[in-house]
């Protein structure tokens, strides 16, 4: 009985689609080690995980800096236009009435400083890049004592009013005959003076 079980097993060896159906199985085995090992389907082990762990940290702690600072850009951005417009409500003048406002102000002030208004004009100036916003350039002539010109060059410095002067040209007037001492020490002076307007009424809604 064991005799024949050999030859039997011999035989089994020795057919060839049992030595092919081996070898598949073998190259199928070694396959399917090569792709567990490759890909790592199960997660890998516990140190590469760790690893990808930590590089997730690093890149969300990445992420968070980079979304903090840009609330802090946009807050900044927020606060700059606020405090733009309050500058521009505060000291930027209505453009319905700027240049009679400005040259109100402009005689008042002549007035209060002891000098003769001798006349104005204004120019308004685009601003590039603005639709409301306008540069009123206004050109006035005065005459005075140096003491009386230096104190209505400073009442327009310390205007509420965001005022620039952006220029001064000095000349003596004219003497007529029999002029006396006080006015040949009179100064004629003109001032180049910019303001700024808002002009929303210009805006299409």
């Amino acid at each position: 009985m064991p005799r024949s079980f050999d030859i039997a097993g011999k035989l089994k060896l020795k057919d060839p689609r049992v030595t092919m159906r081996a070898l598949i199985g073998t190259l199928l085995v070694a396959n399917l080690a090569a792709a567990v090992i490759a890909f790592k389907p199960f997660g890998g082990s516990a140190l590469d995980l760790r690893a990808q762990q930590s590089t997730l940290r690093v890149r969300l702690q990445q992420l968070q800096m980079r979304v903090a600072a840009n609330k802090l850009l946009v807050e900044k951005v927020r606060t700059a236009r606020s405090q733009g417009d309050e500058f521009v409500a505060k000291y930027f003048l209505d453009g319905s009435a700027a240049s009679s406002a400005i040259v109100t102000e402009i005689y008042q002030t002549a007035a209060t400083a002891g000098v003769k208004l001798l006349g104005t004009s204004y120019q308004p100036d685009e601003i590039e890049g603005s639709d409301t916003l306008q540069m009123l350039s206004i050109n006035a002539g005065v005459e005075g004592s140096y003491a009386n010109l230096t104190k209505f060059v400073n009442l327009l410095d310390k205007s509420p009013r965001f005022l620039i002067i952006e220029s001064m040209q000095a000349a003596a007037p004219q003497q007529g005959p029999g002029a006396g001492a006080a006015a040949q020490q009179s100064l004629n002076v003109v001032l180049k003076i910019d303001t700024f307007v808002n002009d929303q009424a210009g805006v299409a809604p």
